[in-house]
């Protein structure tokens, strides 16, 4: 091969700005379209805004939702969920999701009474709550395909003791992973 060919070859085999241009655009739209795809399906990102999941959850605190697990299976009372706002919520123009606690399961007859939450007659070992509860709620019934939710900083939470129960289509996952501030980086702990 002479120099003039070797030349060629080379010239040939380098890509062209165009070349690079649409491998840009491609790498842009494969990872646009890969963190969309996460977001709506697998996991996204939360913060904290209030203090209602005190002690358990501070204000601006960054969490992981895992989207995936309630594909498999039901919510479990204790579990911190992450769910759009309610139609009695929709009503007052709340818009952006809400984050608490699983504690009614449908079926379930919740009451707190004495600052106690009581599940079917039994009350509920809550070690993660602020602390009690200073209002008397129920006894009710949860509809089938709902939850009663409700704030672990119970006396400073907007939660279903207000605003009634949370649909099952309404909830968009569960808090898996703290991950800000650093030296709070986890799992989220269910009892």
């Amino acid at each position: 091969m002479t120099k003039v060919d070797k030349k060629q070859a080379l010239k040939s085999s380098k890509p062209t700005d165009e070349n690079s241009l649409v491998e840009w655009v491609k790498t842009i739209g494969v990872s646009l379209l890969l963190a969309f795809g996460i977001r709506t399906f697998v996991a996204e990102a939360r913060y904290i805004p209030s203090e209602s999941m005190m002690p358990t959850l501070q204000v601006n605190d960054r969490l992981i939702i895992d989207k995936v697990t309630y594909e498999f299976r039901d919510p479990q009372r204790g579990e911190i969920v992450v769910f759009q706002p309610t139609p009695v919520l929709r009503e007052q123009g709340f818009r952006d999701a809400f984050i608490k606690r699983i504690i009614g399961l449908p079926g379930e007859q919740v009451q707190v009474k004495k600052g106690v939450v009581y599940i079917n007659g039994q009350p509920l070992a809550e070690p993660y709550v602020a602390a009690p509860a200073n209002y008397e709620y129920g006894p009710v019934t949860v509809p089938p395909g709902h939850y009663l939710v409700l704030g672990d900083n119970r006396n400073h939470s907007f939660d279903s003791h207000f605003w009634g129960f949370v649909p099952r289509q309404n909830i968009i996952g569960r808090a898996a992973v703290r991950f800000w501030p650093p030296h709070r980086i986890g799992g989220i702990p269910s009892p």
